[in-house]
């Protein structure tokens, strides 16, 4: 069993975990905030930047770390890296002019420890794998469930995709489309990287309105839409028209996305693929400083 399976398989009782803490030092309602993250935390932060706003809770945005604004005004900077080492993340706390400054971090003795004035500590939902599937999904919980927004019976949904059966096309498929509407618009990015990166596979994620207009051409008979948000009135009738097939949410978003680990973790297995350890990829991305 690759340190993957493992780790989807403890979600659960990460998010139970998750949703029992009560850190100090989130963001208060109307703070103006940025989330900074690289890859997979990046798509949580869209994630939580478009809860946030969507429940009136104070302006916040969602960045690249490579790419923040430094010199843009905050009240506070939210910064996501599990391994807590990653370069981009450390230098944009290093450059930003807002007070607070708080870090999410699966291992709190890193150099993330000192860069930020604050931090979460996660260390019960580490990996081993360099392809993040609980850390990142238990940071969506916490977040949300700071922000009011975290269903009770969100373990339990996590236990039921666990379970539930994959779309029948989706370890036949050679090319898959994710969607979101609002908040899952995140999550439906960070599903295409997960099966981008764990099998190698030719992986798009759009807003869900977006991909009609022009990466709907690109779907077809050996391709797979998913839709990780409510899909929007019409949608999934021309999605079907394509040829493609076609999965329609059963559970939260953050829920379904386990469904789309699991895929990806079938998928790699079926190509001969380390499904722990992808191609050109580490665990964190430490760059030469000059």
């Amino acid at each position: 069993m690759a340190h993957v399976d493992e780790e989807i398989a403890s979600q659960p009782e990460c998010w139970q975990r998750a949703l029992e803490l009560s850190p100090r030092h989130l963001p208060e309602p109307d703070e103006r905030i940025a989330v900074i993250g690289c890859g997979t935390s990046f798509y949580i932060a869209q994630a939580y930047a478009a809860l946030r706003e969507s429940l009136g809770l104070g302006e916040t945005d969602a960045y690249p770390a490579s790419e923040f604004p430094a010199a843009r005004r905050y009240d506070r900077v939210v910064a996501l890296s599990r391994s807590g080492t990653t370069t981009e993340v450390l230098d944009a706390l290093a450059r930003t002019r807002a007070a607070e400054t708080v870090a999410i971090t699966a291992d709190p003795r890193t150099p993330i420890g000192a860069a930020a004035r604050h931090l979460v500590a996660l260390e019960f939902a580490d990996e081993r794998s360099v392809v993040q599937t609980r850390f990142a999904t238990t940071a969506l919980a916490l977040l949300r469930a700071h922000l009011g927004g975290a269903p009770a019976d969100l373990p339990d949904q996590a236990r039921a995709a666990l379970d539930a059966p994959l779309p029948g096309a989706g370890l036949e498929a050679r090319q898959f489309t994710f969607l979101g509407t609002g908040w899952s618009c995140g999550v439906a990015h960070e599903a295409a990287l997960k099966v981008r990166e764990a099998s190698g596979s030719w992986t798009e994620a759009y807003p869900a309105m977006e991909y009609r207009h022009g990466p709907i051409s690109v779907s077809g008979p050996d391709g797979l839409v998913w839709f990780l948000g409510e899909p929007p009135v019409g949608l999934v009738r021309q999605a079907e028209a394509t040829g493609a097939a076609v999965s329609v949410p059963r559970l939260d978003p953050l829920a379904e996305l386990i469904r789309v680990q699991r895929l990806a973790v079938g998928l790699a297995v079926r190509r001969g693929l380390d499904p722990d350890r992808p191609r050109h990829l580490t665990r964190s991305i430490v760059l030469d400083q000059p």
